[in-house]
């Protein structure tokens, strides 16, 4: 594998992201990873690199960017404090589903000057990332075949840009796994966004993670869990292969 930092400049500034690349010449096609609200770190790399080993280029970027520098905190000591918003919010304010979704046109951008890049491309998010996966997908309809989201929170809000809103111009293929009693995507949110994607015939399948809690994928949190973090790698690594390959 080959492992770059690049700077991608959009709209709004400089954007640090991780680049990994599988072994050989290529090309390959590409996913982009839109990343949780706990921030850039070693983790996410190493989702990154799970991907190039399984033949894609995997861009990382730190969505985050438009804060400036910030210090990362311990996803156990927020999980233990009982007040993750307070320390997590403001990060997050700094971007959204439309911001990332726009922010996806630079990357895209980047990617289509590769020459190991072979013009497919897919997209995945976590937590926070998840509809942002979904948006960039909707507004790319023709540069994005496959779309994953896992334990995503907010998929169907009342907000302007909220996910499910996209459903009409997509495309891609979506795949999305839900966790169990997760506050951030409670039963009607899920029944609003099935409705939605149903209506505007989207090819998409949404799975429960029995036993899994919002985060379930993620390592270095308190929740992981791994049985069920397998199970969704081989969901994930499908749904590239079946529309990247």
């Amino acid at each position: 594998m080959s492992h770059q930092q690049v700077t991608i400049t959009t709209g709004d500034g400089d954007c640090p992201a991780h680049v990994v690349t599988p072994d050989g010449a290529g090309p390959w096609p590409a996913v982009i990873i839109y990343m949780d609200a706990l921030g850039m770190r070693s983790v996410l790399v190493e989702i990154a690199e799970r991907l190039a080993k399984n033949g894609y280029i995997a861009f990382l970027p730190d969505l985050f960017y438009r804060a400036g520098a910030y210090e990362v905190p311990s996803p156990r000591e927020v999980f233990a404090s009982g007040e993750a918003m307070k320390i997590i919010g403001p990060l997050m304010a700094t971007t959204g589903a439309a911001k990332a979704a726009e922010d996806t046109r630079y990357f895209l951008d980047y990617l289509d000057g590769r020459s190991d890049f072979s013009g497919k491309a897919g997209t995945v998010g976590f937590c926070m990332g998840g509809g942002m996966a979904i948006a960039a997908a909707g507004t790319y309809p023709d540069r994005i075949a496959a779309a994953a989201s896992f334990h995503g929170g907010r998929l169907a809000s009342d907000a302007p840009d909220s996910p499910h809103l996209y459903a009409p111009r997509l495309k891609a293929e979506v795949y999305i796994a839900v966790a169990d009693n997760d506050q951030s995507y409670p039963p009607e949110m899920e029944e609003r966004l099935e409705k939605s994607f149903t209506e505007a015939g989207v090819n998409y399948r949404s799975e429960h993670y029995p036993g899994a809690l919002h985060g379930w994928m993620k390592p270095d949190f308190p929740i992981y869990n791994e049985e069920a973090a397998e199970r969704g790698w081989r969901a994930m690594l499908a749904l590239f292969a079946r529309n990247l390959k």
